[in-house]
């Protein structure tokens, strides 16, 4: 089908898919409900008119673009900026949406997308502050902990050991867009980043709920350091704790015994770029 220009050239109308069965829609649902069909693929969704401009912001390769005619009135803006980006653009029946969609009231804008930096090469530690994350299973603190990284300057997140993906839906909505311009590592133990951390000459602190560990606020961090944050539940391993350099705490007042690993992470880290000569207004 084609609709013609102002200038008489003719444009191809985006395909229209109608039915559920689709197949290429079907692997695009599988992105959002699988964590091992994303590793395979090397591809990940993006839900929402806002995060998905931000992708095609943030230079994130767009595969596919699918809309709804409501969200095409509603967020033409949007759309056209994205559309832009995008290697190939489809028009959904609306009653087809809802197998892209993980939020209660979809907007009816998806994108399939590469994920960044893929690469089998083994992490090697720049000389910059850097956040290491234990065993990180809520999505939601997960995507909070980079959103407040990226806000604070830090460039670096190091995933150690099992952790919640970080392209499932819920990790990038909460990162609102972080995730796709911050860089994000794996490494298969907190032990093993916390020994190429130190073979580069960068000191490596586990934050732990103890009065006896270093309270954070006299750390002196004007030089390139890690910080070490646990799991929400268990917090830092032992193996972890005994491949740092050293313990800190976070100093805290009342009867409150610990921080969820999201509050930690900001607290930890806003006192790393404080002391840490980056040259970031605070």
């Amino acid at each position: 089908m084609f609709q013609e220009e102002k200038g008489g050239a003719p444009v191809k109308e985006d395909m229209v898919i109608a039915s559920r069965k689709n197949e290429m829609l079907r692997r695009a649902s599988r992105l959002l409900s699988s964590a091992e069909a994303r590793r395979e693929s090397g591809l990940f969704l993006a839900e929402g008119a806002r995060l998905c401009r931000d992708a095609a912001r943030s230079g994130i390769s767009i595969k596919q673009l699918y809309y709804t005619e409501a969200a095409a009135e509603k967020y033409p803006e949007y759309l056209q900026e994205i559309r832009c980006h995008a290697e190939q653009v489809f028009q959904l029946a609306e009653h087809a949406a809802p197998l892209l969609s993980d939020t209660k009231r979809p907007q009816g804008i998806f994108c399939v997308c590469e994920m960044k930096g893929q690469s089998s090469q083994r992490w090697v530690p720049a000389r910059e502050h850097t956040l290491l994350l234990e065993q990180m299973q809520d999505p939601g603190n997960l995507g909070a902990v980079f959103r407040t990284a990226e806000a604070l300057g830090i460039g670096t997140i190091v995933l150690c050991g099992e952790s919640c993906d970080v392209y499932s839906p819920k990790v990038l909505r909460a990162s609102m867009g972080a995730v796709f311009r911050l860089n994000a590592k794996w490494v298969p133990s907190l032990k093993e980043a916390c020994d190429l951390l130190k073979k580069e000459g960068i000191p490596v602190y586990a934050a732990v709920p103890d009065s006896a560990a270093v309270p954070v606020t006299s750390v002196d961090f004007s030089r390139p350091s890690a910080m070490a944050v646990g799991n929400e539940g268990n917090g830092l391993s032992r193996e972890g704790i005994e491949a740092c350099t050293q313990t800190v705490t976070i100093p805290m007042a009342g009867r409150a015994e610990s921080l969820n690993a999201a509050s930690s992470a900001a607290i930890l880290l806003w006192e790393m770029v404080r002391g840490g000569g980056s040259g970031l207004a605070i």
